[in-house]
């Protein structure tokens, strides 16, 4: 299952009259995890007025989504964030936003803005990644053939992550998931079968900016 989600922790700050938003976003594989870091900053921030949090699990075998208004105004704070994962096509990611309440109030729509707008800058400067499933094969050539195979696999989205040099080449070649079939095929007819090729029966995920 191909899926966007965080590459890492990301946090922001906006001070919004007088009152301080700290957004956290985090990739979070499991609903556990979500909660952990949820309960992680709720625990640094113990002092904070609201810790408002949203998360979305998707993985194609569990899915979760819960958002979290923490006293403030029902669906002024935990849904607009939950919105912000949702509306940037987002899964297996938690965002926790920290309000100090500055003494002056905001109305629903400037908490609406607030939590949405902390919830969107933790989450650029986490950084987004694409993760997708990956397969492998091996492709053995002559030492003639190293550019137009090299040219060939990196053209056509595939990338080499292993080498071996001896009396002939070998690539170990991944793809996504169900695009090695036709990468084998071109390489075979763009080398006119000068190539031996070799499917590797592993699969795993890998994360792409």
């Amino acid at each position: 299952m191909d899926y966007r989600t965080l590459k890492g922790v990301g946090t922001a700050e906006l001070v919004i009259k007088k009152s301080v938003f700290i957004g956290y976003a985090s990739p979070a594989k499991t609903e556990e995890e979500a909660k952990e870091f949820i309960a992680k900053i709720k625990a640094h921030h113990s002092d904070a007025t609201h810790n408002v949090s949203a998360y979305l699990i998707n993985d194609g075998k569990s899915f979760a989504v819960r958002y979290d208004d923490d006293g403030e105004p029902k669906g002024s704070a935990g849904k607009p964030v939950l919105k912000v994962i949702q509306n940037r096509g987002l899964s297996n990611v938690v965002v926790v936003v920290t309000r100090y309440f500055g003494g002056i109030k905001l109305g629903y729509g400037g908490l609406v803005k607030a939590y949405s707008d902390a919830a969107s800058l933790a989450i650029e400067n986490a950084g987004i990644i694409e993760v997708y499933e990956t397969e492998r094969f091996q492709v053995t050539f002559p030492y003639g053939l190293f550019h137009l195979v090299r040219e060939t696999v990196e053209n056509s989205g595939g990338k080499v992550v292993g080498e071996d040099y001896g009396e002939l080449v070998t690539f170990t070649v991944e793809t996504r998931k169900g695009e090695a079939e036709g990468l084998m095929e071109l390489l075979t007819k763009r080398t006119r079968g000068r190539v031996r090729l070799r499917r590797l029966f592993m699969s795993s995920f890998e994360g792409n900016l």
